[in-house]
C-alpha cells in the first residue's frame, strides 16, 4: 500500500556484471578443448585456465545446483541470468575426488563467496584439462552478453562478463 501512496517501485535487476570465480587466465571459450563449450552448445561466456584452486561466487544469487560429483555448480543471478561454472574438462569421471564444495542446493550467495575448492595438482593429472568455462546457460533469453576483459583474473574482484536481460 505504501509503495503505491509514495510511488516507490522496485526496479527490477535487468543487467548484472559477473566478477571472475577463479584467479588465473580468461580465454575465449573458442580456445577450450571440448566442443560442448567451444561452439557454445550449453551457451555463451568465457573460460578461466586456473592458477589455484578456489572457485567464489561470480554474482550474488541463488546456487541452483550442485553436481553431485562436485566439478559444476549453477548459480541464478537476481536478474535471472542462470551460471555454470564448470571445474575442468572431463573432471566428472574423477568422482569427487580432489573437489570440497562449501555450499548447498537453494544457498543464497554473494558475489566472492567461497563455492568449490579443488586440488590443481589432482585436476592437472588425471582431468582432461583444468580450463573451467563460465557460462550463461540460457544465453537465448539474454538481450546482451559482453565480455568485459581476457588475459589475468582475480577471483571475486575482475568483472569478465556483462549480462543483460529484457
Amino acid at each position: 500500500m505504501f509503495k503505491k501512496l509514495f510511488g516507490k517501485k522496485e526496479e527490477a535487476v535487468k543487467t548484472v556484471q559477473l566478477l571472475a570465480p577463479l584467479t588465473g587466465t580468461a580465454v575465449d571459450l573458442s580456445m577450450v578443448p571440448d566442443p560442448v563449450f567451444s561452439e557454445k552448445m550449453m551457451g555463451d561466456g568465457l573460460a578461466i585456465e586456473p592458477s589455484e584452486g578456489i572457485v567464489v561466487s561470480p554474482v550474488d544469487g541463488e546456487i541452483m545446483q550442485i553436481f553431485p560429483t562436485k566439478h559444476a555448480v549453477g548459480i541464478r543471478a537476481k536478474n535471472g541470468a542462470e551460471i555454470l561454472i564448470h571445474i575442468g574438462l572431463e573432471t566428472v569421471s574423477l568422482k569427487g575426488e580432489g573437489f570440497e564444495t562449501h555450499v548447498k542446493e537453494g544457498d543464497s550467495v554473494n558475489a566472492g563467496d567461497k563455492l568449490v575448492t579443488f586440488d590443481l595438482a589432482i585436476i592437472s593429472e588425471k582431468a582432461k584439462s583444468r580450463v573451467t568455462p563460465v557460462i550463461i546457460t540460457n544465453t537465448d533469453q539474454t538481450a546482451s552478453l559482453k565480455k568485459l576483459t581476457e588475459g589475468k583474473v582475480e577471483k571475486g574482484t575482475t568483472p569478465i562478463l556483462e549480462v543483460t536481460f529484457n
